[in-house]
């Protein structure tokens, strides 16, 4: 494979307004980097949880802390992605869908892993929500939104209230933890918004509170890359490996999975055949 594939020297000259392209590469290589960590985690909890590999589980507790920092990334991406598109309600019910698929085959194929609210589940929800604000902004017939940077502050600190709530608490930097109604915790009908009833497992959860902020943000970051305002290097591709991950990521996260549990059971099945 070239080297090129890797890495491509048009990142070096960074193209002028007028010749800017619409597609900003720098989001689909971010992408990209999110869905590479994504399928590596996913391979050291396969090895370490659904076959007993120890190395996996040396590898899965050593990249957990970094976990929610490329979901993070994955989602801002996504809320970004939205606020370019034109049809968020549509491309919503086709992920709902897929998302749908997937809790269907994981509960059929491997039940005790099955994934109830992941983050299929969680960003086709969010855009069909932006899809309906943007439906009902197109018919109150409001001008487009500009960039204002207080819309991020309050995304950022609603994200740090309730980045707790699996803990059952609100969070409130530099005070003290306020506790939550025990009761909003019986009601499994709240678990995809973040509180998730007795008994609920998913190997994949990402409810909508906290996360929902992030992709948010991403919506408000957006309409500077709407309005073409991103630095210019972002339009150009400086890695092309990364880059095609980002535009096939939901193929990529749609199979990687039962590649990965194919991979490991035939290795340990050769290592049990050679031992």
């Amino acid at each position: 494979m070239s080297l090129a594939f890797f890495r491509s020297s048009s990142c070096a000259s960074s193209p002028t307004s007028q010749e800017r392209p619409s597609r900003i590469h720098l989001m689909d290589e971010l992408r990209g980097f999110a869905v590479f960590c994504m399928v590596f985690y996913h391979g050291f909890y396969t090895m370490a949880y659904l076959f007993g590999i120890p190395l996996g589980d040396v590898f899965f507790r050593f990249f957990t802390p970094a976990e929610p920092w490329f979901a993070g990334l994955f989602i801002l991406i996504s809320g970004i992605s939205s606020a370019l598109s034109r049809s968020n309600l549509l491309r919503g019910l086709k992920l709902l869908a897929v998302a749908l698929g997937v809790t269907l085959v994981t509960a059929l194929a491997v039940s005790q892993e099955i994934i109830l609210f992941g983050i299929l589940h969680f960003l086709s929800t969010c855009m069909i929500v932006f899809g309906l604000f943007q439906l009902l902004e197109k018919k109150r017939g409001a001008a487009p939104r500009e960039f204002r940077f207080w819309p991020l502050l309050v995304c950022a600190l609603l994200f740090l209230l309730t980045m707790k709530l699996k803990q059952h608490v609100l969070f409130i930097p530099f005070g003290p933890e306020i506790p939550i109604p025990q009761e909003l915790y019986t009601w499994g009908v709240l678990t995809p918004l973040g509180f998730p009833g007795p008994g609920f497992s998913s190997s994949d959860y990402f409810p909508l509170l906290p996360w929902c902020f992030v992709f948010f943000a991403g919506t408000v970051v957006g309409r500077l890359a709407k309005e073409g305002k991103f630095p210019a290097f972002s339009y150009k591709s400086c890695i092309p490996f990364f880059s095609f991950l980002g535009r096939h990521a939901l193929l990529i996260y749609v199979l990687h999975q039962p590649v990965i549990y194919a991979l490991c059971w035939a290795g340990t099945s050769l290592a049990a055949l050679f031992s």
